[in-house]
């Protein structure tokens, strides 16, 4: 991911090597070697400072065409990218938040599963009732949740919902995002959140913890410990970023899933707001990064 925009863009190929060093200086490694091999990105913690690095240095690059946003949102560790290019964070201070974050992820034990589930919110609440360890991670639309937790609720509540005839995917990861599994790593994080710099957002930025336009909350610490831990609201903050007038929706990470998400968000699958409507994401599976 970013490899063809690193070779044709000297913009982003700086951008990119200046995220990376103030990562690899927390990492005891190399963001660019992993990515450029592509061997360790299943493991939270490069897959997290890989994504950072691709989204700020795509929103850079982005920047010097004069494409600049609006609005800015971002899906888990996409919000912290949104934040950093809002203002809210320094580039070394953004970086010893994604390190911590994915170096404090990966320490977990390994284990929990997530699902997609393509059902309504409230419909996956009723059956998770009967599940305790299972719970919503995201809510990526109205018929678009993920389920996270310990394997065994999660794994029953996914076979009652299958037989309910409702689609269900197992979901490849290395631990249950967004779950009590996480809840071992919040205080370490949390120290972390607490001895960083905040500036109020020069961007207005809207939050998938809220599903709402936030304000001051961007700039207390326990914002960010939440965030880890609660559910991504993505169909929400799609809502409100509609409300305030968005129209082009631009995906700076690697592939198009969010792209693929976001129109399904409309309660209707036609109408004024649907019509005028453009999902671009910059970088999809398979294609030439600079085309």
């Amino acid at each position: 991911m970013g490899r063809g925009l690193y070779a044709a863009y000297p913009v982003f190929a700086e951008a990119f090597d200046e995220v990376c060093a103030e990562l690899d200086r927390h990492l005891g490694g190399s963001v660019a070697a992993v990515i450029e091999e592509a061997a360790e990105l299943d493991q939270t913690v490069w897959a997290q400072a890989g994504l950072f690095a691709v989204e700020v240095a795509v929103a850079r690059l982005l920047g010097s065409w004069g494409v600049t946003p609006d609005l800015v949102a971002g899906h888990s560790i996409g919000e912290v990218a949104a934040a950093h290019v809002a203002g809210v964070w320094s580039l070394p201070d953004a970086c010893r938040v994604v390190a911590a974050r994915g170096t404090l992820m990966q320490e977990l034990p390994s284990g929990g599963a997530m699902v997609a589930v393509e059902a309504g919110e409230d419909q996956v609440r009723a059956v998770l009732g009967r599940f305790p360890g299972a719970v919503i991670a995201a809510v990526n639309g109205p018929a678009a949740v993920v389920i996270s937790g310990a394997e065994r609720p999660v794994v029953h509540a996914a076979t009652e919902l299958s037989a309910a005839g409702i689609r269900t995917r197992p979901l490849r990861v290395s631990h249950a995002f967004h779950s009590p599994l996480m809840d071992p790593m919040l205080a370490g994080f949390a120290a972390v959140t607490a001895s960083v710099g905040y500036q109020p957002p020069r961007i207005p930025l809207v939050s998938a913890l809220t599903g709402e336009l936030a304000s001051a909350e961007l700039t207390d610490p326990e914002y960010w410990v939440r965030h880890v831990r609660e559910p991504v609201r993505f169909a929400d903050a799609v809502t409100a970023l509609r409300a305030a007038g968005a129209r082009t929706f631009v995906e700076t990470g690697p592939d198009g899933v969010l792209s693929a998400l976001g129109p399904r968000t409309l309660e209707a699958a036609d109408g004024p707001v649907a019509r005028e409507e453009a999902w671009l994401p910059v970088l999809r599976r398979d294609r030439d990064e600079a085309r």
